[in-house]
């Protein structure tokens, strides 16, 4: 009445005002709709990229399926707190945002050294620009890949731009403006476990802000209602016929059945053929079955006499049209015949003796195909051919 607050309306205040608080803190959470279907895009995009990179390091690359859950920055660091490499992904077109994929420090050395040809045993001490440059071309086409898969599941185009890849110590002072959107408020982490061949077992994340995956569960969502049949599509009853056009009885009358049953004369009763006679079903020469025309003009064809003459311009106009096709021309020296026993035991200084004569001539093979003869000379610091014999085909 005077202006100044009780201290139960104080209480009462300060109650509701942490209610509030409270209320909002909750509300930052997923539904189990929303984490499924944020879990079946991350799952068939990783796929992708799996089968990616697998191309790139040559090994088998397994990524299972993803665990989605809300988390925040000091849950992050408390999960990774040695050295990771954060790769930004920035989406350009059909969506508006960007995710972070996190790797180990010691799985992005594998991973490089696989690319730059190394076996992936003895990779770098550290990480170089040359690293860096290579794991951003590795996760350019994995997550190229992946934004080709979303693309398909939420029926609109979708693009990224190059990756850019940073190495962050989340137990030490991080700058702010790399991870900006992830430090201050909670966001959506989907954890994946990799395997590559036998040299890594580890761990991916991938990061999403809230609102990034709320629209990717709203674009999700509504594709898969429209892809839904609808609920009036039933099955309609066949239609029935028209009382003014009965359908004509299968039975015969009865001066008809009686006629069928009737053999006619040199013929056999049905299903009792006489001796040598084919069967029911297969003619009988110079009798036609049951509604076959009787009466069928066949004659004998009368093909046009073959003229071995071929017309020379027009054979020259068919060449040219091949003129450019490459065939593979192969000199064979000689040949011989050995058992897997005397293959083995080829070493440095083993001579082969082939089975051609020194100074006999050689074969000049097109496309495994004998067409010359020839003898071999040297021009300048090459090995020649010099035509000695043309093989011209019987006929």
């Amino acid at each position: 009445m005077d202006g100044m607050l009780s201290q139960e309306e104080i209480n009462a205040l300060l109650n509701g005002f942490t209610s509030d608080q409270a209320s909002s803190s909750d509300s930052i959470e997923l539904s189990p709709e929303e984490k499924d279907a944020i879990g079946e895009i991350s799952n068939i995009c990783m796929g992708t990229a799996a089968t990616t990179l697998y191309s790139l390091v040559n090994q088998k690359v397994v990524i299972t399926t993803p665990v989605v859950e809300i988390s925040d920055w000091d849950k992050l660091t408390a999960d990774y707190a040695k050295p990771c490499v954060f790769i930004n992904i920035y989406y350009k077109e059909g969506i508006d945002g960007n995710n972070v994929l996190i790797l180990k420090e010691d799985d992005v050395k594998i991973i490089t050294d696989l690319m730059m040809g190394g076996d992936g045993l003895n990779p770098a001490p550290e990480l170089t620009e040359l690293h860096f440059s290579a794991i951003c071309e590795a996760m350019n086409q994995m997550m190229g890949s992946s934004a080709t898969s979303m693309s398909s599941m939420l029926n609109c185009k979708i693009d990224i731009s190059p990756p850019e890849a940073d190495l962050l110590d989340m137990a030490g002072d991080v700058e702010s403006g790399k991870v900006s959107d992830f430090m201050s408020k909670s966001f959506v982490r989907v954890t994946f476990k990799m395997t590559i061949g036998d040299l890594v077992d580890s761990t991916i994340m991938q990061l999403y802000p809230l609102d990034l995956a709320k629209e990717l569960y709203n674009r999700f969502s509504g594709n898969a209602e429209e892809e839904k049949p609808a609920p009036a599509a039933e099955p309609q009853p066949a239609p029935q016929p028209t009382p003014s056009a009965p359908p004509q009885s299968a039975t015969p009358a009865p001066e008809q059945t009686a006629m069928n049953q009737q053999p006619m004369m040199g013929m056999p009763m049905m299903g009792q053929p006489m001796m040598g006679q084919p069967m029911m079903g297969q003619p009988m020469m110079g009798m036609p079955m049951m509604g076959m025309q009787p009466d069928v003009n066949v004659q004998n064809v009368q093909f046009q006499a073959f003229n071995p003459m071929i017309n020379p311009a027009m054979q020259q106009e068919n060449i040219e049209l091949i003129m450019d096709v490459p065939l593979e021309v192969s000199v064979v020296l000689g040949r011989t015949r050995k058992s897997i026993k005397e293959i083995l035991e080829f070493g440095p200084g083993t001579i082969i003796e082939l089975d051609k004569l020194a100074g006999e001539p050689i074969d000049v093979m097109v496309n495994q195909k004998l067409v010359a003869k020839g003898e071999v000379v040297v021009i300048e610091e090459s090995f020649g051919i010099r035509i000695t014999e043309i093989i011209k085909e019987k006929i």
